[in-house]
């Protein structure tokens, strides 16, 4: 019971403090607000400052955690979406299942060194980079996460890098883009390519739908290309240059990826209300727009977007000094694309060429279905590179194999115009129709009768009038009389 009274007794302090620091907070970007038009950008602004305030009244998940500064105030910074993925979910998926396994010449110790401050300072430094990979106690606790609760997820990650990272740095390469962002992925989907997170974001590179139509992405009912791993990378690499000609600074960079360019402007202007610089007319300066200058104004998950980033790279660097193996991947190291202009289901191909259903999956996850809409337009399959010449030599097999049970969808229907035989419910539906044509007659029934009173009540009353009339005459004659 003692114990039960000094946590609640410690919770209300921390909470009180927590308060007082966000009212200040509040206060500070209010002249912010004043110098915009905007009404909705206000309205968000305040829900944004609601939300801050009610991370100080719930308290701390396991994804979560609090960044005190020399000031003492205290920050949440969230782990990203995919590093809280469970391993399991991960080794679940069927494309983990096919080309994935343990069973390798490295003994992974689930042993995990700590070191000294100045050794992941000196790691980072020597990191060959254009980005800048700084240290500190956020980025520690993101390292201490990868190496510690996760590092089997990182030993999955590190085998699947073998057939991904190729691809990333392809498009980065073509893009003259820093090959370090090659990591994003992981801190993205944890390189799952049908990773879809809570808002919806799907694929490698986790792209939202109108981002992704954006740049050039296709997406139906049969096809999803944020998961092609080839044009998801590139559209995410001019996603990422485009980012970078808006801010010109790659950490800010990174930033607006995970939250967007409209988040980033708004952090910027709250940390110059916060400087008394929000009435001013001179240029943003590069120091305000540092990351780590406007980190307290970003959204929860965004404070741990950069630290993870940077801690990818270097567990992606300094595995072995952790103890952890990269498990073996069995995807074929090379691989190529055959054009069809039919629609095709992946199990004909399989089931023709004798290659494993599962594999084909893994290399073609934009196919949603497993059906190639060839009859659209023409699709790329990806193809191991020796099969590729076995797929044109038996294509016509390919397109006949159990078409009638795979692509069973019909093109023309014909309408049966066979006589219908009546059951007893038509009969029903008969009588009810009679019924309705006798309620007709009565109507018309009722109608003349109608007619015919209206009509005998008309003679009624003329005969009626020229009788009064033949008594008012016969009345004046008798009083001519009389006189």
């Amino acid at each position: 019971m003692k114990k039960r009274l000094l946590w609640i007794f410690a919770i209300m302090l921390l909470i009180g403090t927590c308060n007082t620091l966000q009212a200040q907070v509040v206060v500070e970007t209010d002249p912010v607000e004043t110098d915009f038009d905007d009404e909705d950008e206000d309205e968000e602004d305040e829900e944004a400052d609601d939300d801050m305030e009610n991370d100080d009244d719930v308290p701390l998940g396991e994804d979560e955690f609090a960044v005190t500064d020399n000031e003492g105030n205290e920050e949440v910074v969230e782990f990203p979406e995919a590093m809280t993925y469970d391993l399991d979910s991960l080794l679940n998926l069927y494309m983990s299942k096919t080309y994935l396994s343990g069973d390798n010449d490295c003994q992974m110790k689930n042993e995990n060194p700590v070191f000294a401050k100045e050794v992941y300072v000196e790691r980072l430094s020597r990191i060959p980079s254009v980005m800048e990979l700084a240290y500190n106690d956020v980025v520690q606790k993101f390292i201490d996460r990868y190496s510690g609760r996760l590092r089997y997820s990182v030993s999955y990650m590190l085998g699947a890098a073998n057939f991904y990272m190729p691809i990333f740095e392809e498009a980065l390469e073509a893009y003259k883009l820093p090959l370090e962002l090659k990591y994003l992925p992981i801190i993205e989907s944890a390189l799952n390519p049908k990773a879809v997170s809570r808002a919806g974001a799907t694929g490698l590179w986790q792209f939202m739908l109108a981002t992704g139509k954006q740049y050039g992405l296709e997406v139906n009912s049969l096809v999803d290309e944020r998961r092609d791993p080839v044009k998801s990378s590139y559209a995410a690499a001019r996603y990422l240059k485009a980012l970078y000609r808006i801010f010109g600074d790659w950490n800010l960079v990174i930033a607006a990826y995970n939250c967007g360019p409209e988040n980033i402007n708004k952090a910027i202007r709250r940390a110059r209300a916060a400087a008394g610089h929000a009435q001013d007319d001179t240029p943003i300066t590069a120091a305000e727009k540092d990351y780590w200058h406007i980190y307290p104004y970003l959204p929860a998950e965004t404070r741990g977007y950069v630290p993870a980033f940077i801690a990818a790279n270097y567990i992606m660097t300094y595995y072995c000094d952790h103890n952890i193996c990269p498990m073996t991947t069995r995807l074929p190291a090379q691989t190529d694309t055959v054009i069809v202009n039919r629609n095709v289901h992946l199990e004909q191909v399989a089931g023709v060429l004798g290659l494993d259903i599962d594999m084909l999956r893994s290399l073609n996850p934009e196919f949603r279905h497993d059906i190639v809409p060839g009859l659209t337009k023409p699709y790329a399959i990806r193809l191991p590179l020796a099969d590729t010449g076995r797929f044109i030599d038996n294509e016509d097999s390919i397109y006949a194999y159990r078409a009638d049970e795979l692509l069973n969808k019909r093109i023309e229907v014909t309408i049966n115009d066979d006589v219908p035989t009546y059951s007893k419910k038509k009969t029903t539906v008969r009588k009810r129709t009679n019924t309705r044509a006798r309620r007709n007659t009565r109507a018309t029934r009722s109608k003349k009768t109608s007619t015919k009173r209206s009509t005998a009540k008309r003679k009624t009353t003329a005969k009626k009038t020229v009788r009064s009339k033949a008594k008012t005459t016969t009345k004046k004659k008798t009083t001519r009389r009389r006189k």
